[in-house]
């Protein structure tokens, strides 16, 4: 992948309503959006990227691990959850990461996780005195790498890729040599939804005897990811965005199989242990990627993820992509046809190839619009600078979901009424 100047390629959209209505009537995937809760039906949810809608079938299946697991069965229900970790990681591995069996496991959260990978690689290479992380990277990556560099006396080289196109592999390349123990960079980025070469980078790296771990939060369930073809040493990732686990669902990380037993990981847990249940005096861990395991699971928010990821295995992770892409195309189009001219500009891949699910309106008063827009029923989110981040799901929202909401945006900001809000910025997390 190389820095994106080319013509942005031709869209299939002409930008009417019409247009996206056809769109739905079409859609492979349309049967989905009922098997999601809508409380709102006039909401116009474009925040999916950020925390997915709650699957219709999760709130029975929680309240029946809580009444008849926890309620009735109290410990002798434990062998049907002690396992979730391992079985939902396989599930995840095969349908929605391109990894294979027992590479995958649920764990913590995508910090937790991203401290303990990066942690246990910079310990497998300890001739090696740099760690290398994007100055554009999501914050929790670089404040991990960051500590782990002060903890461990290393230079923090940082790599600085452009805020709307995404990383130039050439550019990681200038600050990759034989010192470089590991690289910590996300596959689709958090602010644009550049979508990085991952089987490039990945040789980069490994040309340099570096490590890789990749964040996975903005790509798992919205595009094709392909761990072992690409040849990727370790991922961590969350599932409450377009996996659709809810707040706080706990994280998944993967270890290639030939690095599981060279890491030691540093949160040494009585779940990571060889034979848990003799309560040895010694830490052992076990030879597979269960020693990245730590203490006893939250198994009712690990519950929820059951009925959410039959979803996303039945729709396909394929047919995903596809109409996320779409559903993008035609955002795009209706920025350039009918925004721009009121000071909105792309901020990010032009090429649909090079984004994740998500994209990024440019506007020099885009925190007061994101704020006037959820009194107009869109939500989307502001991300630092002066940037409107929409990130419709592909498996609950309309084509004509995006039009109504970015035509929503447009008579917004072309009545000026977001002016009335002041300037000051909130917390956004």
């Amino acid at each position: 992948m190389t820095t994106d100047t080319s013509t942005p390629p031709a869209s299939r959209f002409d930008g009417t309503r019409e247009e996206a209505e056809r769109y739905d009537r079409a859609d492979p995937l349309a049967f989905l959006r009922e098997r999601f809760v809508h409380a709102e039906p006039g909401l116009l949810y474009l925040d999916g990227n950020s925390l997915g809608r709650l699957p219709a079938d999760t709130p029975e299946f929680v309240a029946g691990v809580i009444r008849d697991g926890w309620g009735r069965g109290l410990v002798r229900s434990w062998h049907d959850w002690i396992d979730w970790n391992r079985r939902i990681g396989d599930r995840l591995a095969r349908h929605v990461l391109g990894a294979r069996p027992g590479e995958v496991v649920l764990s913590d959260s995508t910090t937790v996780n991203l401290y303990k990978l990066a942690s246990a690689a910079l310990d497998h290479a300890p001739g090696r005195r740099a760690l290398v992380v994007d100055a554009s990277d999501f914050p929790t990556d670089r404040y991990v790498a960051q500590g782990l560099a002060r903890r461990h006396g290393l230079e923090l080289r940082v790599v600085h890729s452009d805020l709307d196109r995404g990383l130039d592999p050439e550019d990681l390349r200038a600050v990759l040599d034989d010192q470089v123990a590991l690289v910590v960079l996300s596959h689709v980025a958090y602010r644009s939804g550049a979508l990085a070469d991952m089987a490039a980078v990945n040789a980069l790296a490994r040309e340099a005897g570096a490590l890789v771990l990749w964040d996975l939060s903005h790509s798992a369930g919205a595009v094709p990811v392909r761990l072992a073809e690409d040849g990727a040493d370790l991922a961590v990732g969350c599932t409450y965005k377009y996996l659709n686990g809810g707040p706080g669902s706990p994280a998944f990380l993967y270890v290639r199989r030939s690095l599981q037993e060279r890491l030691r990981q540093p949160i040494q847990g009585w779940f990571g242990q060889r034979d848990q249940f003799a309560m040895g005096p010694d830490f052992d861990p076990v030879g597979t990627v269960d020693r990245f395991l730590t203490g006893t699971p939250p198994m009712l928010s690990t519950a929820a993820l059951v009925p959410a990821l039959a979803l996303v295995e039945e729709a396909g992770i394929d047919r995903l992509r596809a109409k996320g892409r779409l559903l993008g195309e035609l955002a795009a189009e209706f920025a350039a046809r009918r925004l721009a001219p009121l000071g909105f500009r792309l901020a990010s891949p032009a090429d649909p190839d090079r984004r994740g699910s998500h994209l990024t309106l440019w506007h020099p008063d885009a925190w007061r619009i994101c704020r006037a827009l959820a009194d107009e029923g869109v939500v989307c989110d502001y991300r630092e600078p002066d940037r409107l981040r929409i990130g419709p799901s592909p498996a609950y929202t309309r084509f004509t979901d995006v039009w109504d909401a970015l035509e929503r945006l447009r008579r917004l900001v072309e009545s000026g009424r977001h002016t009335r809000l002041p300037h000051e910025r909130a917390r956004v997390t």
